[in-house]
């Protein structure tokens, strides 16, 4: 008897056939309870066909224990939540006191790669400039981007010529968040070229960021962008919280003549 991982006793196996010496006969046994146990499956499958039921599989998303920090901003219960989300760090850019101004460095002598990625963040991220670091160091850099009125701070680090790392610090009082890069794709990987990309402020979309932590991180990076989207340029960014990774695409749509269907490029 051993404890699963679900916190449940597992007891052992027991085999009806056990006491059988004869493993030829004992097999034949075993056989004709497994044909039977297939003939019943095969039965309950084909009787909910014929209702029309279907079987929902299972994924990793289905079965995640469902987390206890998850909130519901729609629920009038969650005055406390609200209360905070109303006083936190990101309540001037909420409440379109402030607008976002971002820079965006490097680690000390980034490769090319790393340094296209930082090019192209200036491009999608509106009201933000790339600067190299030369060596300062991250309070130096804070104290002056804070002199600069600069809303926020991005320093992309690297390993092995990829970037793999970034750092978010919000000013002048924080927060600060380290998010680790992998699989980055830039325009020229995508065989697409940056004149693609117009200048028009993008929209913003933050799916699946439920807990309350999701919240704070999904409030971190919607402040990177202007609060006031230019719905002309057709351009949207996406960041998309699943499985613990937090996947980020970069759109521009267009709708068809009869307005009824969407397609979407996909540029970085």
């Amino acid at each position: 008897i051993k404890p699963s991982s679900f916190g449940e006793v597992l007891f052992p196996h027991h085999n009806p056939y056990a006491h059988i010496r004869n493993k030829i006969i004992r097999n034949q046994k075993f056989q004709k309870i497994k044909k039977e146990s297939n003939k019943n499956k095969k039965k309950i499958k084909q009787e909910r066909q014929r209702r029309g039921e279907l079987k929902t599989p299972h994924t990793l998303e289905s079965l995640r224990v469902t987390d206890e920090t998850a909130v519901d901003l729609h629920n009038e219960e969650n005055t406390v939540v609200n209360h905070d989300l109303n006083s936190d760090e990101f309540n001037d850019f909420y409440s379109k006191a402030r607008e976002p101004k971002v820079l965006i460095s490097y680690c000390d002598n980034p490769m090319r790669k790393t340094r296209i990625f930082g090019r192209e963040l200036t491009r999608i991220i509106p009201n933000s400039e790339s600067m190299y670091r030369n060596r300062c160091g991250v309070k130096k850099m804070v104290k002056r981007a804070i002199e600069k009125d600069y809303t926020d701070i991005l320093i992309i680090n690297e390993h092995k010529k990829e970037p793999d790392g970034l750092l978010v610090i919000h000013l002048p009082e924080g927060p600060t968040a380290y998010f680790k890069l992998s699989n980055v794709k830039v325009t020229t990987e995508l065989r697409k070229h940056h004149k693609e990309i117009s200048s028009h402020r993008p929209e913003v979309i933050l799916n699946n960021f439920t807990t309350r932590l999701g919240l704070t991180v999904s409030r971190m990076l919607g402040a990177l962008f202007h609060y006031d989207p230019e719905f002309k340029g057709q351009r949207a960014v996406t960041f998309h919280n699943q499985r613990d990774y937090i996947f980020f695409r970069h759109y521009r749509y267009a709708f068809d003549t009869d307005k009824q269907r969407t397609r979407l490029k996909e540029l970085g």
